[in-house]
């Protein structure tokens, strides 16, 4: 990066914003780029990764082949991506940063969405002591930092310590003494950058809205359950008055659409508050500081409804938990499989010390997407394809 560039950086930026100047470098070092910050390669690695592609084919809340117009992995990270650059931009953050670390928040995700995480956790829970049961925001840490195989000189994409922090956004107590500076705060306290902080809410805002529309869409809620929600319904009600004629999904969508600026909106004015209050003028300030992103408390109450409505009325929805079933009962009956016999595994995955294989498993376990794990579970389990005599 020049020294113009550099220059342009600090003039823009705030003083608690990370930069450049300010970064706490990567495990390998590595000569500075002279076409790019250091967040901008951090992102650009991100963007080139076999695990941001398979993305694509990753459950957000309805599964790949359900339909082609439900957001997937990568379109909701697209999405988280869009939000959390135009806070990060609002509050004189790092937008490069802001943008690599919503890019790369669910790496780590299994297929199916939580429902695989879920079965995942629960075979990896007896294995705990030799390799540290399964968190998806830990794999994810792991994807970046070990997994990857894109570069000749070191394993992983060598991101710089500022993605790497906020890349996980949870650590468990018994997990986070073996990640050494990176897992610090999840013993003693501490926040992470803020750039991290304000991703972590724009996650909230994509899912939360996007999931009304898929969930509408879908058929599995509807407009009469939302309008039992004040937040909802106060937006809807908003565009019927502005817009009487407009109905079906122009509607809608006019609806979430401001429903998302009104959460960025007052997510950057409650984080400004309390920036000014802490008196912040540094990353490590901010890392020494209670949690600064925030939205305000009627906000916060008025999210917490519509969660509430979304938890009851759509992720529990029976058709929704009926896929959830098969996807935990298929990645459970994949783990038991590559457990029992490692050589069903690619050479890759196949460990000669066997307190190290459940690990292993559980790696190309949540590097699957849903289709190839529907596939391979096909592979091992169906009679279709075998011969009749």
């Amino acid at each position: 990066m020049t020294v113009a560039a550099q220059t342009l950086q600090a003039s823009v930026l705030a003083a608690y914003a990370c930069s450049d100047a300010t970064s706490r470098g990567r495990e390998h070092a590595e000569p500075p780029a002279s076409d790019r910050t250091g967040y901008q390669r951090d992102r650009d690695r991100i963007i080139h990764c076999t695990a941001f592609r398979r993305l694509e084919y990753k459950t957000q809340v309805f599964l790949n082949h359900e339909g082609d117009l439900f957001r997937t992995r990568l379109t909701h990270s697209l999405e988280v991506a869009q939000i959390a650059r135009s806070i990060a931009r609002a509050l004189r953050l790092n937008e490069d940063l802001t943008e690599a670390l919503a890019l790369a928040h669910d790496l780590g995700h299994t297929p199916f969405g939580h429902a695989g995480q879920d079965a995942l956790g629960a075979c990896m829970r007896q294995y705990a002591p030799q390799g540290g049961g399964f968190e998806h925001n830990l794999q994810s840490l792991r994807v970046v930092t070990t997994l990857e195989e894109r570069y000749a000189a070191f394993n992983g994409l060598n991101l710089s310590f500022e993605a790497r922090e906020g890349v996980l956004k949870h650590c468990s107590r018994r997990n986070a003494p073996h990640l050494g500076e990176i897992g610090l705060r999840f013993l003693h306290g501490g926040q992470p950058s803020l750039e991290a902080q304000i991703t972590n809410l724009a996650d909230a805002i994509a899912y939360n809205n996007h999931d009304i529309d898929d969930g509408l869409r879908a058929g599995l809620i509807d407009l009469e359950e939302l309008q039992t929600v004040p937040f909802f319904a106060g937006h809807l009600d908003a565009v019927q008055r502005a817009y009487p004629a407009v109905q079906g999904r122009r509607r809608v969508a006019e609806t979430i659409r401001r429903m998302i600026s009104s959460l960025i909106g007052d997510l950057v004015d409650e984080t400004t508050r309390r920036v000014g209050q802490a008196g912040v003028d540094s990353p490590d300030a901010v890392r020494a500081a209670p949690p600064l992103a925030s939205f305000s408390a009627p906000v916060q109450q008025q999210l917490q409804q519509l969660q509430h409505v979304l938890l009851h009325r759509l992720y529990r929805h029976p058709d929704v938990l009926r896929n959830t079933t098969k996807a935990q009962r298929l990645l459970t009956e994949l783990f038991e499989a590559y457990r029992a016999d490692a050589r069903l595994l690619p050479r890759a995955y196949q460990r000669d010390d066997a307190a190290r294989q459940p690990r292993a498993i559980a790696d190309y376990l949540a590097g699957m997407t849903d289709r190839f794990a529907i596939r391979e579970h096909q592979r091992l389990f169906s009679m279709r394809d075998w011969p009749v005599y």
